[in-house]
């Protein structure tokens, strides 16, 4: 347990030291030091538009406070070191607030403030109600997937198939219990006889992995998949480029990565979520200790519709079928 512990421990006080640091103030050389804020990857920053965004929002926010420094540090794949991180993170006391967005950093988080109370933490794309140090926000990926999987099974079935895939990087409950069934119902929704193939890559970076599954999918009958497997992702590109398959994009705008392929992009405007509540922290507004559900009527969930690449991929007829649907969703007419 001790060598567990130390190696833990380790590991965190090493991906400290390659921290790449922000100063949002451009404090001068001798001024009096500002608040401090940390951005925890949960993961790498390289690739992933996520937590680029992420820590773009926090870095905005910052900047126009003034006299406020960004620490950003990528904690890594291994989720093991995550909570070992955190920790360390906390017990420097040296953080007014620590940002980081994961479906997982609240169980973890749970643990690292029960040493530390006093440490502050907002955490996107999670739920976590009633600590009065954590705040969290999570967005309706139930609506977010049902998107996905409506633009899916309307392009599959443009291409003369009832299948359509989800290649996933992990299983985790925000997977298992909305993300999955939410995809599904949107193809059944389309038409009920549709049949959904789930993969599960193992982890978040290979992309030759992402590739093989994807290609026995679009070889069993698939027409679309929805990928959501980080860096694995160019793997599912890349097979459904050379196999006449589409791909689903989930979180960011994908359709520039390969026009043609990318036919749908379900988006989360995570930028303007870090931006927006560490600028109410900033402000002494954050209401800690709340869990926020925010979707399509707030602002933060979407589906890119305007995108010459996706208006010269998908047909009008699937366009307008899609328009309807998104149409629905943010006037409240279809409440998910």
């Amino acid at each position: 347990m001790k060598q567990r512990m130390k190696h833990g421990l380790f590991t965190a006080l090493a991906m400290m030291l390659s921290v790449s640091l922000w100063a949002g103030a451009g404090r001068e050389r001798g001024a009096p030091l500002g608040r401090e804020i940390a951005v925890f990857i949960p993961g790498l920053m390289a690739g992933s538009a996520i937590y680029e965004m992420l820590a773009q929002g926090v870095k905005r926010a910052a900047q126009e406070a003034g006299a406020v420094n960004v620490t950003v540090i990528e904690g890594g794949y291994n989720q093991a070191d995550w909570e070992a991180s955190l920790t360390s993170l906390a017990a420097m006391h040296k953080y007014d607030l620590i940002v980081s967005s994961n479906p997982s950093l609240p169980a973890l988080v749970q643990a690292v403030s029960a040493r530390f109370p006093q440490q502050k933490f907002l955490l996107l794309d999670g739920e976590y109600a009633g600590n009065p140090s954590v705040y969290t926000l999570r967005y309706n990926q139930r609506e977010q997937a049902y998107l996905a999987g409506y633009c899916a099974a309307l392009n599959a079935q443009e291409r003369g198939t009832r299948r359509i895939g989800l290649v996933a990087g992990q299983e985790y409950p925000a997977m298992n219990d909305i993300i999955l069934p939410a995809y599904t119902d949107g193809a059944r929704a389309v038409d009920p006889d549709f049949t959904v193939d789930f993969r599960v890559l193992g982890n978040w970076f290979d992309a030759g992995k992402a590739a093989d599954l994807s290609t026995a999918l679009i070889r069993s009958g698939v027409g679309v998949i929805l990928a959501i497997a980080g860096g694995g992702n160019e793997g599912v590109v890349a097979a459904a480029a050379e196999h006449g398959a589409g791909v689903v994009w989930f979180d960011t705008n994908g359709y520039a990565l390969r026009p043609g392929v990318i036919v749908g992009s379900a988006v989360l405007y995570q930028e303007k979520a870090a931006y927006e509540k560490t600028k109410l922290f900033l402000a002494g507004e954050l209401p800690l200790g709340k869990a926020e559900v925010v979707g399509i009527a707030e602002g933060y969930v979407d589906f890119i519709e305007d995108d010459p690449h996706y208006q010269a991929a998908v047909s009008e007829s699937v366009r307008q079928k899609q328009a309807a649907l998104i149409a629905r969703l943010r006037a409240g007419a279809l409440k998910l």
